[in-house]
């Protein structure tokens, strides 16, 4: 049993997580480069919670360029015990409409230039992700939008593009013929590398947008920008609920545990460079 810590990394919309009490905001070092921007720690409803805004403040960074391994590694660094990831999405689906939340259980990665591990040469691990999201979370995440008054998919499949461009309409066609219910540009490598810094890890979608497959029109940004600010202040409120809703005590995650099996390279033969840059993801197995 442990007290929770929820890392939240909030995407295109949220990009501060609201009634954060005794909060504070501080500057946390990464081995693997500089984080999107300060983190900001507290309470929220007597459960501590860590805050980054993925894009930056001003959304300055575009989906290919956040640097996701600082980013996880940060909030690790802080203690975070699971992590919440808040993401605007575009449907895919009918029955999904704009202003409604889906718990994605489900991830289809196309993103082609991104750092997708923390290991890098001289340590090889191979983490397991038929599952990338943590079904505990996801179940009391989608009470938690319940609660905050929004209509919510409980599972859906999540198409991650590289962007910054919106799909092409046959690409948009063809995501849905794979059974993609949403589509958007962050959950990976975040959910990759949420797994290999052994991080329960759940994915909240925002719907923004009926992707290009609906009609003959192009997705509109300055439409989408007017539901996503409706859908920030769902965001927090789901947050709030969230806490609210946690177990006093955290019991122990199989993902606390993922690297006990998934690191190939035997620890004598760790090269020192790469052991020091993941002295927090690996911090456990040195205790």
């Amino acid at each position: 049993m442990a007290e929770w810590h929820i890392g939240v990394i909030g995407g295109s919309g949220l990009y501060e997580p609201g009634d954060l009490q005794d909060a504070q905001e501080i500057q946390v070092n990464s081995a693997f480069g500089e984080p999107s921007g300060p983190i900001a720690t507290g309470r929220i409803g007597g459960v501590k919670f860590s805050f980054i805004a993925r894009h930056g403040a001003g959304h300055r960074l575009s989906p290919s360029d956040v640097n996701y391994r600082a980013n996880v590694d940060a909030l690790k660094r802080c203690g975070v015990t699971d992590l919440m990831a808040v993401s605007a999405i575009g449907s895919l689906r009918e029955d999904i409409a704009p202003g409604e939340f889906v718990v994605v259980d489900q991830i289809i990665d196309r993103t082609l230039v991104r750092e997708r591990s923390f290991f890098d040469k001289g340590i090889v691990a191979h983490v397991p992700l038929a599952d990338p999201v943590c079904p505990r979370l996801s179940k009391m995440a989608g009470k938690a939008c319940g609660k905050a008054g929004t209509r919510v998919h409980q599972g859906g499949t999540y198409v991650a593009i590289e962007g910054p461009q919106f799909s092409t309409r046959a690409e948009s066609l063809m995501y849905r013929e794979w059974g993609g219910d949403v589509i958007g540009m962050t959950a990976m490598p975040e959910a990759r590398l949420a797994r290999e810094a052994e991080l329960p890890y759940v994915l909240i979608g925002m719907v923004t947008d009926y992707d290009c497959w609906r009609d003959k029109g192009d997705v509109d940004v300055a439409a989408i920008l007017k539901v996503m600010a409706g859908n920030a202040d769902k965001a927090r409120s789901m947050l709030t609920h969230f806490g609210a809703g946690l177990p006093k005590q955290r019991k122990a995650s199989p993902i606390d545990t993922i690297l006990d099996t998934a690191i190939i390279t035997p620890k004598d033969n760790w090269d020192p460079l790469a052991s020091s840059k993941l002295d927090a993801i690996t911090r456990r197995l040195w205790k």
